[in-house]
């Protein structure tokens, strides 16, 4: 019996520099295939019947994984419908604890309370980041007017 499974990790490891070289290598095939077929079948040599068939979207996936990691980036993979705790959602955004639990006492991030504990949705989280990012474009954006306007 192998080990076991782990739902989800959100301290993954940085490939090391043969893996990165493997990630880089095994995109390059599975990218050329992925823009003219719905579904590849793979054949895997050390298992006796071993062929899977992926849909194009997994494929797809799978690409962008190997070029973050042929690029030495540690990757997760998160389904949408995700639940995290406050640690998690706060290192996802990149920022502390108690400046996520600032932004959901704030109204800013949707959450939900389990005891005493808050659990944040993957999806509320990515629908801050995107207002967040709006807003910060809309801010440059006016600052560059205001210099436009200003001759600078």
């Amino acid at each position: 019996m192998g080990p076991p499974v782990q739902e989800r990790t959100f301290a993954p490891t940085l490939p090391c520099e043969f893996q990165a070289r493997l990630a880089k290598e095994t995109r390059l095939v599975l990218a050329s295939r992925t823009l003219t077929v719905e579904s590849l079948q793979l054949r895997m040599v050390d298992a006796p019947g071993g062929t899977v068939t992926l849909p194009a979207s997994a494929v797809r996936m799978l690409v962008h994984i190997l070029e973050e990691m042929a690029r030495g980036k540690a990757v997760t993979l998160l389904p949408v419908h995700a639940e995290l705790t406050t640690q998690e959602a706060a290192d996802l955004l990149n920022i502390s604890r108690p400046s996520l639990i600032q932004l959901l006492d704030g109204g800013h991030i949707a959450y939900r309370r389990v005891g005493t504990h808050r659990r944040v949705r993957f999806e509320a989280l990515m629908a801050y980041e995107r207002r967040a990012d709006a807003e910060r474009r809309a801010v440059l954006a006016e600052l560059a007017a205001y210099d436009q306007e200003l001759g600078l």
